[in-house]
């Protein structure tokens, strides 16, 4: 029996979901012990957020062009040489093969090519979702693509971890191996969207970033990508502050990564399968459930209230994720879906790149501040959600 051209790109995003997590667990300590600091090591991620950012739209638009196959494909073979084009610096400087002077430039480079070029692969696999899919079923099959990624996310650690065991190099070239074998499967498997009519058509109407069917969604992604973003890079922080006496502190913090990403994938199972919402009501109970969350966070500093925080707050992402990429591309026409898939996912690294400048100044005045924050920003959110006529409008566009 075949494999669908679908099922070949959920496995491509459970791919890339491997490889990411499992290089912000591993390449910041190794880097670390060959002699990088902690800004430079945070440089390397923050050069290919921000590459991400300013690429992805334009490869959101290319997939309207040239098919959302090809610029699938495109991004899995980016993201699959960028982790080789990572460890191979590593495992030259270790074995004196390379001088530790050329390290910074080269993993720079190696990430690099991962914010240009496998920032491709999102925008055009939501698009071809878009593509094939009724606005009815749209949101759960978006929910079911960000799970893809999302379950890579969880087994990226407890795979790479395995594979550490072989050597330190194992798990990138396995991962590597995994994102081309996506990539073949998509190339035999998917079928290439009619791209002659798109490029053809002088009459579709263009979008940008400040479309009025753009720019609220933007706002939402943006906010909510600033609130993840500084929860995920203060958590070992918090942690080390708060429970520092613990034992097993690095299992704690490996704990907090697990139960935020099984809490969102259940989440999007029950409220878009079992129990579907609509997108407005994923977006107005969810932001909910995230200010809930941040409050008892930074409130109650009790690890079981932490871990029960943590939990609401995955569900809670579990239901605005997959509702604003569904929002956004309902209110889109099919000839600009990936134009605004690629939109959006342009400013998903924008928390990644502002958290250093705005919530961790925060955080170092005092842990709570940040979360009570979040929470103030997420309560922005609630009130421009209902009462934004593009958003609370969506399901009838």
């Amino acid at each position: 029996m075949s494999i669908s051209g679908s099922s070949w790109l959920k496995f491509g995003l459970f791919t890339v979901g491997l490889g990411q997590s499992f290089v912000f667990v591993l390449v910041p300590p190794l880097a670390r012990d060959l002699g990088l600091s902690v800004i430079q090591t945070s440089l390397i991620f923050a050069i290919s957020a921000f590459a991400w950012a300013i690429t992805s739209a334009y490869w959101g638009r290319a997939s309207d062009i040239y098919g959302r196959r090809n610029i699938a494909i495109l991004g899995l073979i980016g993201y699959a040489v960028s982790l080789i084009a990572l460890i191979t610096p590593l495992f030259l400087v270790e074995r004196n093969i390379l001088d530790v002077a050329f390290l910074f430039p080269a993993l720079v480079l190696g990430r690099l090519i991962n914010g240009l070029l496998g920032s491709a692969t999102r925008p055009a696999s939501f698009a071809y979702t878009a593509d094939i899919t009724t606005k009815e079923k749209r949101t759960l099959k978006f929910a079911r693509l960000e799970s893809s990624f999302l379950l890579g996310t969880v087994a990226g650690p407890l795979l790479g971890g395995f594979l550490f065991l072989v050597t330190k190099e194992t798990p990138f070239y396995v991962f590597s191996f995994l994102a081309f074998v996506a990539a073949t499967g998509i190339y035999l498997n998917l079928k290439s969207t009619n791209i002659q009519k798109i490029r053809n058509n002088d009459n579709v109407k263009k979008i940008s970033w400040y479309s009025k069917t753009i720019w609220p969604f933007l706002v939402l992604a943006a906010i909510l990508s600033l609130c993840q973003s500084s929860l995920l890079q203060s958590i070992g922080f918090y942690l080390t502050d708060s429970f520092g006496d613990t034992p097993d502190l690095l299992i704690l913090i490996s704990m907090t990564f697990t139960l935020l990403s099984i809490s969102t994938i259940v989440s999007q199972y029950i409220f878009t399968d079992a129990f579907p919402l609509n997108n407005f009501n994923l977006l107005l109970f969810g932001t909910i459930l995230l200010v809930f969350s941040y409050f008892t966070m930074a409130f109650f500093p009790k690890i079981s209230i932490y871990y029960l925080s943590i939990i609401v707050l995955g569900l809670g992402f579990g239901m605005t994720r997959p509702a604003l990429s569904s929002a956004l591309s309902i209110a889109q026409t099919p000839e600009n879906q990936g134009s605004a898939a690629g939109y959006l996912g342009s400013v998903i690294p924008i928390g990644h790149m502002t958290t250093p400048f705005i919530a961790m100044p925060i955080y170092a005045i005092n842990p709570s501040y940040l979360y009570y924050f979040s929470s103030i920003l997420c309560i922005g959110l609630i009130l421009f959600i209902i009462f934004h006529p593009m958003i609370r409008n969506t399901e009838s566009l």
